[in-house]
């Protein structure tokens, strides 16, 4: 891929290491996806809890979560309960989840290994570097430096871009 932009070489990790943890599930018989992971370790880890409180605690989506616990619910891995005022739900493990655990925690382990493995092949703690972007994100969103940097070139909303083996500054050419 010498020629992939950014988005796709993400978009290529994450295909490449979800769908080998996939499989490894179903190799081991278990009817799991790894998007469940976050939410099964949350709950296993805090107890029952309502969808906003595992997405303010994961840092996904309300809507992402709520999605992923209609999938837990129908593998039998949760269960919604009403709440104190029955207007909320409330996400619990069932006794099935609480059974696989230790396989889970196990696999947990393993896919802890080989992404340690992998941050050792490529010579940087992958996971740390992840961290990094996403807090600098944080800090300065994607959508202010494609501003910053669209000033900077006069670019998209331009008519003009620098070219690549030019400083910015310099010459540019017309984009036709």
């Amino acid at each position: 891929m010498p020629h992939a932009t950014l988005g796709t070489l993400l978009r290529s990790l994450l295909d490449e290491l979800d769908s080998a943890v996939a499989d490894a599930y179903a190799n081991a018989g278990l009817a799991y996806k790894p998007r469940f992971t976050p939410i099964i370790r949350t709950l296993a880890r805090l107890g029952p809890m309502r969808i906003k409180d595992i997405a303010d605690g994961t840092g996904i989506s309300h809507s992402a979560v709520s999605q992923t616990v209609s999938a837990l619910v129908a593998g039998n891995w949760v269960v919604l309960k009403p709440g104190l005022d029955n207007r909320e739900r409330i996400v619990h493990l069932t006794k099935f989840a609480l059974a696989k655990m230790p396989r889970l925690e196990r696999h947990w382990a393993v896919t802890a290994e080989a992404a340690a493995s992998l941050s050792e092949d490529i010579g940087l703690p992958l996971e740390q570097v992840l961290r990094r972007a996403l807090g600098a994100l944080a800090d300065v969103s994607f959508a202010e430096r494609l501003e910053r940097a669209d000033s900077s070139t006069n670019g998209m909303n331009g008519d003009r871009v620098a070219t690549p083996d030019t400083p910015k500054t310099k010459r540019t050419r017309k984009i036709s």
